[in-house]
């Protein structure tokens, strides 16, 4: 009996390597079902990146005006009213409660 198993025990192992890496190429981490979510993911990530370098353009224009060379007197103000929370006595403050969220 064993002598007729010995004879399929080399197309038994490699049809099982076959189907275990056939099912890996569609159901694993970069298998082929999950394509279109990785094609998501790529887009959500493209945008993200999108966002950040607006910001980074925006955040370096700023820092442009601080610096000694060409200093903005009213990005100036602006910052000294933000950090420091200080008014000028002309000014109109509003007081917004904060958000609980």
């Amino acid at each position: 009996m064993f002598f007729q198993l010995k004879t399929y025990l080399p197309t038994a192992a490699m049809a099982f390597l076959i189907f275990y890496f056939g099912f890996h190429a569609l159901t694993g981490d970069r298998g082929l079902l999950l394509a279109h979510q990785r094609r998501e993911m790529l887009e959500e990530k493209q945008e993200e990146l999108r966002q950040l370098r607006a910001e980074r353009v925006d955040l370096e224009a700023r820092a442009r005006f601080l610096r000694n060379q060409s200093l903005s007197a009213d990005l100036l103000e602006e910052r000294a009213h933000a950090l420091l929370g200080f008014a000028d006595p002309r000014d109109y403050v509003i007081r917004i409660a904060p958000a609980r969220g």
